[in-house]
């Protein structure tokens, strides 16, 4: 395959976006949303930082300075961000904070990532230590946070903290493995319910009722970045690498054998209306290739996410009009609150949400996949 596409694919999202409207923010878009903080922002400048790590072209670095200036003052307080809400996703964009305070040596940098930190130290958590996905969902862990909160954490304990709380991050990844995994069909819920009361909710196991790709795309991403950031504390390492295999290897059974992807509802393929999912197999892949890099799983893994990657660029990388665009991407997707029943967790529900293109739900991991697919070749 021709991956110089893929050059001018991501080199078009960068020219046709200015930070106070990102051309991949589609959620954003159709609700006529303001420009705030977000984790969709965060899912591009990660990928971009990291393809400037692998290509050292100094526009990659630029675009991702000139966007996040945007959102951050002087003080480190931070555009439309709002601490006492307890979003877990507002922390995902904090992960570029780091990068580009050591890039550029910007104090407010640092300041932000110290008042993202606050929200760590005061998030809400369940019985188990967890902490809840956001306030308005009290007691209730979602996969796609495992992603959202604990790299950004991770980073802070490694470059500013000394490590302290490392065992704090890997007890909620254990927690989620005890609670949330089925050992029988090897995937993870995609909600938890500590306390039982969620509308969604099984009354007995507090878990959601479907296996939805990009909550398990999330979670892989967030095993193996936060594996990637550990430094040192082998003992606590090896608990998160052993979860990372398992998680891994039960998924490579649910690639779909043509498409060389997977389902939007991983364990219903072929079912009617579900269909092959762009975000949660480039997360996957993403894993696959890094976990093999990192010598964390079996090194057949970065073939096998080459495989997806590949599968993906055939099936959803098109061009209209000589514009490149990406799609098979789930737009959004979520469990409640109590005034939105539609969002049951069912596999109805699931396939009901809209499938767009060039969403950065999407295209960062994809993005992201394509890094590692650079370092593998």
């Amino acid at each position: 395959m021709d991956y110089s596409i893929i050059d001018r694919y991501i080199d078009r999202l960068i020219e046709d976006t200015v930070p106070e409207a990102p051309v991949w923010n589609i959620e954003n878009i159709r609700h006529g949303k303001k420009p705030g903080w977000n984790y969709i922002d965060g899912c591009m400048m990660t990928s971009l930082y990291s393809i400037y790590l692998q290509t050292g072209n100094k526009k990659y670095l630029n675009f991702i300075d000139n966007f996040v200036d945007y959102y951050v003052f002087e003080d480190g307080s931070i555009r439309g961000y709002e601490l006492d809400t307890y979003n877990l996703d507002n922390l995902n964009e904090g992960r570029i904070l780091f990068d580009l305070y050591r890039e550029t040596g910007k104090e407010k940098y640092k300041k932000a990532a110290d008042l993202l930190y606050e929200q760590i130290k005061g998030q809400p958590r369940t019985g188990t230590g967890n902490f809840w996905h956001k306030k308005i969902y009290p007691n209730q862990v979602w996969l796609d946070g495992l992603y959202m909160a604990q790299v950004f954490y991770t980073r802070y304990e490694t470059e500013f903290n000394g490590c302290k709380n490392y065992a704090d991050i890997v007890g909620q990844f254990k927690s989620v493995y005890d609670n949330m995994y089925d050992k029988n069909k090897r995937l993870y819920y995609h909600g938890w319910d500590w306390s039982r009361t969620a509308f969604w909710a099984d009354k007995v196991t507090g878990l959601s009722k479907s296996f939805w790709l990009r909550s398990v795309g999330w979670y892989t991403v967030g095993l193996v970045d936060v594996i990637g950031y550990f430094s040192g504390h082998e003992d606590l390492k090896a608990e998160l690498i052993s979860i990372f295999r398992q998680t891994i290897e039960g998924l490579e059974q649910y690639i779909d054998k043509e498409g060389h992807m997977f389902y939007q509802v991983v364990d219903q393929g072929g079912r009617e209306g579900n269909y092959l999912e762009t975000s949660g197999s480039a997360m996957i892949a993403y894993a696959m290739m890094k976990g093999a890099r990192l010598g964390v799983i079996d090194a057949r893994f970065a073939k096998v996410g080459e495989e997806v990657f590949n599968g993906i660029c055939a099936k959803y990388l098109t061009q209209t009009d000589g514009k490149l665009n990406l799609g098979g991407i789930c737009l959004v997707a979520g469990l409640g609150p109590e005034n939105n029943r539609r969002r049951d967790g069912t596999f109805e529900y699931y396939i009901s949400e809209p499938v767009v293109e060039n969403d950065a739900k999407g295209t960062g991991p994809f993005v992201m996949a394509y890094t590692e697919l650079m370092q593998l070749k």
